[in-house]
């Protein structure tokens, strides 16, 4: 049993008319027209227009935000067409005048902890079948197994704050903030797929996993009737709650209630174990006290009220309670307190003009905005859609004319719509982020110190905890809240705790180290810059000098926990890391985030690119490096300065090769591409770069956004199809001319980044193992060939990568074959040799062999072939 064994009950077919299939666009004229005013000459409007609102968890629905579950989804990412996806999504939205909000989840909710390892769990499972799978098939993983692509929320967050849509990050309880900002604000539904939304009743409930964008210009998904759900069952909203407790959550979890499924003795069966344990559940649950009176429905579950569950269930039950409509208004405490907290630390509660200059760092002026802005449609002007694209765009814009009919012509936003406003900023919305804001502060100075107060240092060690600036965390607050900063920043400087999801990587892979533990520098760059650790340390340094400490007093030290998986330690307690200073004295990070003068601009740029080992002169050199491709180039150059080679030469061309072809944005070229086989290294090279993609947006904002967030965006530089597609070609290849198309411009571009990258670095490229013949033919053999007319078919080259077969042809004639050939292993057996025309074994090995391959004693009979007459064929052939 599980809370979302209601869900699965709400879903099942069991459940007559619990779900249906439903038209947002239908429902959104249906809103607009009960919403026009009698009086056409009034200008009286509701909050939010004559519009359809819909908040949308994005955590539920990242494949269907992503575009579905694209083919090759597993090779890093298609980020063109999810970008192109999303803009089509967004058209049909606003044409159908629906508006909608996106929540992600930026919580580290510690009650939650087991829930979140389960979930790491599923994925380590799958990333291993997604593996064997293209190991063993070399062919892209079935959407059984799909995981998010690495940087797939980074990427959202920036393509649907590109488009124009309301985007939220949440910051203490996901589920609660979601449903509150749902009532708080007058929205119409929910898009989600989670048991715990449906206990909390809200005003409709939509299928996010059911969302599509179809051909006939229409949004459909599945609506979950909550009331059929009670109907059903004969229990009151108040009871669902209840059962939603009894079922088993992340507060008391379903292991603690054996008990109680025994004494409730459903019958368990597999087919319909939901459905049993629910509708059981619900005819206990009808026998109980109501909620108002909680001593007596704890004695009449538990027998007791000394049971040790008993303060959990509570908890519980009024969990699920201040989600309904009726109790999500107590589950904000009261102002004044928070109030007085904030008046003991002096930090003044900010206007409406107060939050929004806190909300843009002293990077982003508004004349960097437009020329970015301007570079980016530059480069994205040459996009082609697919042809599933195209056309889906021309029905959408053939009904936008229908659909503009049923709506009122005079129809402006008011401008105390909350997502409406330019900035991003609303009236309700200033409230609950300085609510948070000081939610925050007062969580760092309580909790997260009294934590990191019970870390044991040595002697020699002296782990502090530094106090981070009111102005510093209100700013990473707000922009955490409105999704325009990466959710670690918060969660580092409010916990000193972040977690480390797992990743698309084989965990016995021997040819490079962890991905996490690649980039554990680069976090520990980043961890000093957010607190100040040179600063300390300066600080350090003068009372020393002065007398103020002893000699022997160890330097301050910062310590930041990470939850990290390995197998010594598979997420059972964190990793204590400690910040590492950068090598020059890096300002402030108030004088980074808010910094106007010109050295802060260049200071902030050299922070950014000493984190990711890149402060050399011809990364920032525009006629190397273009400025969209910063990201990348320092990306590469990371992994190209660890003291172990990771990346072979051909890989590093691929990289840069794929980001200069112009097909890199074209969307039907990319859709019509055929991969004939995956390679698992490549897969998993593409996720260590995406890794080290989201690691320097994350560099990138803790150091005040010195490079502007839309040059971040991962589709103006890579795409994953087509980096396995360059990757196959650079493998067998005779020059990079050939893999860049013969173009000479595009190996002159290639040729300059790999420059830029490589400046000033002692590196060494990975060795290309030795070749592992599948076809039979010794690999003394085969360089002596010297037939110009032979053509060899793959896989005869000796590389190690995989093929479909192929056939050895000597002046068009068939004298070899052989089958498909996956991986690295080599699973020919013994005695299946495959010969040229005219030759046997004995005389291509030079020696006889009889007790090697036939057993001692035993001499076999030479094997002859048909000898061909090359002169007659070539007769024929002319």
């Amino acid at each position: 049993m599980g809370v979302q064994d209601l869900q699965t009950f709400l879903e099942s077919v069991a459940l007559e008319g619990g779900s249906v299939s439903v038209d947002l666009l239908k429902i959104a004229r249906n809103v607009c027209q009960r919403q026009q005013p009698h009086n056409t000459n009034r200008k009286i409007r509701p909050p939010g227009g004559n519009k359809l609102r819909l908040i949308v968890d994005a955590e539920n629905c990242l494949d269907r935000l992503y575009g579905g579950y694209y083919s090759d989804w597993a090779c890093g990412g298609q980020w063109n067409r999810m970008i192109q996806y999303l803009s089509l999504l967004c058209s049909a939205l606003e044409n159908g005048n629906i508006e909608v909000a996106v929540v992600f989840n930026g919580t580290i909710e510690q009650c939650r902890m087991d829930e979140w390892k389960a979930e790491q769990a599923n994925a380590r499972q799958k990333v291993g079948m997604v593996l064997k799978h293209i190991n063993t098939k070399g062919t892209p993983p079935p959407k059984v197994w799909w995981t998010p692509p690495i940087t797939l929320r980074a990427g959202l967050r920036m393509a649907l704050r590109h488009l124009g849509v309301h985007v939220m990050c949440t910051m203490d309880d996901h589920h609660q903030e979601v449903i509150a900002y749902c009532r708080e604000y007058g929205f119409h539904g929910l898009l989600a797929d989670d048991a715990e939304y449906a206990a909390f009743d809200p005003p409709r409930y939509f299928s996010s996993e059911n969302l599509k964008l179809t051909y006939k210009s229409s949004i459909e998904t599945k609506e979950y009737m909550l009331s059929v759900l009670t109907k059903s069952l004969n229990v009151t909203q108040e009871q669902i709650c209840i059962m939603a407790a009894l079922l088993g959550n992340f507060l008391l979890p379903e292991s603690e209630l054996q008990d109680l499924y025994r004494k409730i003795n459903f019958v368990k069966k597999e087919e319909d174990f939901a459905e049993s344990s629910v509708r059981s559940l619900a005819e206990f649950v009808r026998t109980l006290p109501p909620s108002s009176n909680m001593e007596g429905l704890v004695i009449a579950v538990f027998g007791s009220l000394e049971d040790k569950r008993a303060a959990r269930f509570r908890q519980s039950v009024q969990y699920y309670l201040n989600g309904t409509a009726s109790g999500f208004l107590k589950y904000g405490a009261p102002a004044k307190p928070r109030q007085k907290n904030i008046e003991k630390k002096n930090i003044p509660v900010p206007k409406d003009e107060a939050v929004v200059d806190q909300l843009v760092f002293a990077s982003e002026t508004s004349e960097q905005q437009r020329e970015t802005l301007q570079n980016y449609n530059l480069l994205t002007a040459n996009s082609v859609l697919s042809s599933d694209f195209a056309e889906m765009d021309i029905l959408i814009k053939s009904a936008e004319g229908t659909l503009v009919d049923s709506l009122l012509d005079d129809s402006p936003t008011s401008s105390t719509d909350p997502l409406q406003r330019e900035n991003g900023v609303a009236n309700g919305g200033v409230h609950t982020g300085v609510k948070e804001a000081q939610d925050a502060i007062k969580f760092s100075s309580g909790k997260s110190n009294s934590n990191s107060s019970k870390q044991s240092g040595s002697k020699h060690e002296n782990i502090v905890v530094p106090s981070v600036s009111p102005d510093v965390l209100r700013t990473a607050s707000l922009r955490h809240q409105k999704g325009l900063m990466a959710p670690t920043i918060l969660h580092v400087l409010s916990t000193q705790e972040v977690r480390l999801p797992c990743l698309m990587e084989d965990e016995g892979n021997r040819e490079f180290p962890p991905i996490h533990e690649i980039y554990l520098p680069l976090r520990r760059r980043i961890y000093a810059v957010l607190f100040n650790l040179h600063h300390l340390r300066y600080v350090y340094t003068k009372k020393k000098e002065s007398g103020e400490l002893a000699e022997n007093a160890p330097p301050p030290d910062v310590v930041v926990k990470e939850w990290v998986y390995s197998r010594s330690n598979p997420y059972q307690t964190p990793e204590q890391v400690k910040a590492e200073l950068l090598p020059w004295a890096v300002p402030t990070l108030q004088r980074l985030w808010f910094g106007p003068a010109v050295d802060d601009k260049r200071r902030r740029m050299r922070a950014f690119l000493s984190c990711l080992n890149s402060d050399t002169p011809l990364i920032l050199n525009t006629a190397y490096v273009p400025q969209h491709m910063l990201i990348m180039a320092c990306v590469l150059r990371y992994i190209m300065s660890q003291d172990r080679p990771i990346l072979r030469r051909n890989e590093l061309d691929s990289f840069l090769c794929q980001a200069f072809n112009p097909n890199l944005m074209n969307v039907q070229h990319l859709q019509e591409l055929t991969l004939n086989f995956v390679l698992s290294r490549g897969v998993q090279l593409a996720a260590l770069f995406m890794k080290g993609v989201d690691m320097a947006i994350l560099a990138n904002d803790a150091c005040g956004a010195p490079l502007p967030w839309l040059m971040c965006c991962p589709w103006l530089y890579f795409d994953g199809k087509l980096f396995h597609y360059t990757l196959s070609r650079s493998s067998h290849a005779k020059n990079i001319l050939e893999v860049c198309d013969n173009y000479i411009e595009r190996v002159v571009k290639v040729e300059r980044m790999r420059k830029a990258i490589l400046e000033g670095l002692d590196f060494k490229f990975v060795k290309v193992p030795p070749p592992q013949f599948q076809t039979g033919i010794p690999a003394n053999y085969l360089p002596a060939l010297p037939l110009p007319s032979a053509r060899v078919g793959p896989g005869a080259r000796g590389r190690p990568i995989p093929s479909r077969g192929g056939q050895l042809q000597v002046a068009g004639v068939v004298v070899g074959s052989w089958g498909a050939n996956y991986g690295y292993q080599n699973n020919l057996r013994q005695g299946q040799q495959i010969m040229p025309a005219g030759m046997t074994p004995y005389r291509a090995r030079g020696r006889g062999y009889a007790g090697a391959a036939f057993g001692r004693g035993r001499t076999p009979k030479p094997i002859t072939y048909p000898v061909v007459n090359r002169k007659s064929q070539r007769r024929a052939s002319e």
